[in-house]
């Protein structure tokens, strides 16, 4: 009893000793900064974790990181390791904030570091802090939404333009656009940019060149207050350095950039009651109008084509056409709708057509009437009505239209309603009903079931609770999904960063280490290349997938201190997906 005691003991003080040489902290470049400077933070730990979860840097912005650094060195035989990771922070305002703690997983257990305080006082002469490459891209590089019309009437065209201006001191080599905005509320066309224009001009006032990214054509649905979406975007920027080659030339670092337009709200004007006419049917514009035929005269059983036609600039996709009136001994198939637009900077022009085919039977004079087409008119601020005029039709050979002596020129076209004797046969003569009452609850089915019901549960009870206690017992299972659960959020996350190599590689290597925690239980100490290989063979991996999975783990470690193309990322992440699917399929 004495021994079992004795080595209870001796395993507790070793369990503490070994947890008091885990450290994590972290550590600020200086307590005191200018509400102008910017102050770097760093989360040290002097061994590897997992699930990093930085703190709610409230009161400060982020405008650089998370950077990830490792370092890992043999002293007299002696192992000595730091892993970090660093934010830029840019203080909101003046005043005494705190940054509260980080977590992070270590050996299974979570540790925390101390919240640090930091005060923020008046602008400075000479800030600093200001030379990191992701600081001045965020200083030199701005999108901008540009808007034709904020306060426009319902399905009146505006013009949604998205801007890049880029400082002279920075360079940008590529851009892709991260988050697109999407428009749910208006009826939009995106407008095709063939070739990229610089131009130069100011912004805030000092020079820039800037560029038209993507011009947008929309025509609100709705009234009231609606919202635009930001467009995001990746970009590479190159900034100056201050390192030079052996020419004494500046050489460039080039970094990824994620630059944003702020949201706007426009404010849609209903279109006036007053003077609204009784067939307007939502046009907006300034349109012209026309009815024609193909042919004035020609024979019977012969065609003709008689268009009704709007052109102008407006919602030309979003209003109906006027219907022709025609007289009734006229067939006339149904119009044939045809659309000749196109989308420019001033909106969407051109015109829609309606193309009715007429055959007479009979000869006469067959006129057109005139049709009405109104539109709201925004330059007048008031409603237009175009009529066409009366055309008339000859038909010149064919037989004559007989008129019964027993009618009217009105009731000629009147035919005599047929009974069928089948009027009500949509209605049930046999609906079979019963009254109300007369089955009774007692010794019914349901009357049985409510009785057994109650029986029934004890059991489910018991069983359910068994089952419960089960999964609440089982540690280890809830660990191996939760790191399964984390793999894939992780592998998730780091396909939404291809083109940021930071945020990607950081994913990837926690995909990486939780997929290996939650299949074959290694903890993140143990995660050597040659301990991860070894028990792979063992579990009779194949090795060119154990080969790929290492050379993955490479990647994510060389990927913090050389830049990546987005090619790179694209393949790596697809090569990850692939050797994590092989990985358990053999498992």
């Amino acid at each position: 009893m004495k021994s079992k005691f004795i080595v209870a003991v001796i395993s507790f003080f070793l369990c503490q000793v070994v947890l008091a040489q885990v450290k994590f902290e972290a550590e600020v470049s200086r307590e005191t900064i200018g509400v102008n400077e910017r102050v770097r933070i760093d989360f040290k730990m002097n061994q590897d974790g997992d699930n990093f979860n930085p703190p709610d840097f409230r009161g400060f912005k982020v405008v650089g990181g998370p950077y990830q650094s490792i370092s890992n060195s043999w002293i007299n035989g002696k192992r000595t390791y730091q892993k970090s990771y660093g934010y830029y922070l840019q203080p909101n305002g003046r005043g005494d904030f705190t940054i509260g703690q980080a977590e992070i997983l270590i050996a299974g257990t979570t540790y925390k570091t101390t919240p640090i305080e930091i005060k923020v006082v008046a602008a400075v002469n000479k800030p600093t802090d200001g030379t990191n490459a992701e600081i001045v891209a965020s200083q030199n590089i701005h999108l901008v939404t540009k808007i034709s019309n904020e306060n426009p009437y319902l399905n009146e065209g505006i013009s949604v333009e998205y801007i890049l201006y880029v400082s002279p001191n920075i360079n940008v080599s590529q851009w892709r656009p991260v988050d697109s905005p999407k428009f749910p509320d208006f009826w939009s066309e995106n407008i095709d940019v063939s070739r990229l224009d610089v131009k130069d001009g100011t912004y805030q006032g000092e020079p820039y060149r800037y560029v038209s990214l993507r011009k947008t054509i929309l025509y609100p649905q709705k009234t009231g207050e609606l919202s635009l979406e930001p467009l995001t975007l990746s970009v590479s920027v190159e900034v100056p350095s201050d390192r030079r080659d052996i020419f004494g030339r500046r050489l460039f670092e080039t970094v990824q950039q994620r630059v944003s337009a702020s949201a706007k709200t426009i404010k849609v004007k209903p279109l006036p009651q007053q003077g609204k006419p009784a067939g307007f049917t939502g046009a907006v514009g300034s349109f012209n109008f026309s009815v024609t035929t193909n042919k004035q005269s020609l024979d019977a059983s012969e065609s003709l084509e008689a268009k009704v036609k709007v052109s102008g600039n407006g919602n030309l996709m979003l209003f109906q056409l006027p219907k022709l009136t025609l007289p009734a001994s006229l067939e006339v198939y149904e119009p044939e709708h045809n659309q000749d637009t196109r989308t420019g900077h001033n909106g969407v022009v051109g015109s829609i057509t309606d193309t009715y085919t007429i055959v007479p039977q009979q000869k006469g004079k067959y006129p057109i009437e005139p049709v009405s087409f109104s539109y709201f008119d925004v330059k007048s601020g008031s409603y237009k009505v175009l009529s066409s005029k009366e055309l008339m039709i000859d038909v010149e050979n064919g037989p004559m239209a007989s008129i019964p002596s027993n009618s009217g020129s009105a009731s000629s076209n009147k035919q005599e309603v047929i009974s069928t004797g089948s009027q009500f046969r949509y209605l049930k003569l046999q609906p079979n009903l019963k009254p109300m009452g007369e089955e009774r609850f007692f010794k019914s089915l349901w009357f049985w079931l409510l009785i057994l019901l109650p029986l029934l549960a004890i059991p489910l009870s018991i069983i359910f609770g068994k089952k419960r206690k089960e999964r609440l017992n089982d540690v280890a299972g809830k660990q191996v999904k939760k790191a399964d659960k984390l793999a894939r959020k992780y592998l998730s996350e780091a396909k939404k960063n291809i083109g940021d190599p930071n945020a990607f590689y950081l994913a990837l290597e926690k995909s990486l280490h939780n997929f290996l925690r939650a299949k074959l239980s290694i903890q993140t100490s143990e995660m050597s290349k040659d301990r991860i290989r070894t028990i792979l063979t063992e579990k009779q991996i194949d090795s060119g997938t154990t080969d790929d999975f290492i050379q993955l783990l490479k990647n994510c470690e060389m990927a913090r201190y050389s830049l990546s193309s987005q090619a790179a990322m694209e393949q790596d992440y697809g090569q990850a997906a692939q050797v994590l699917s092989l990985i358990d399929k053999d498992l």
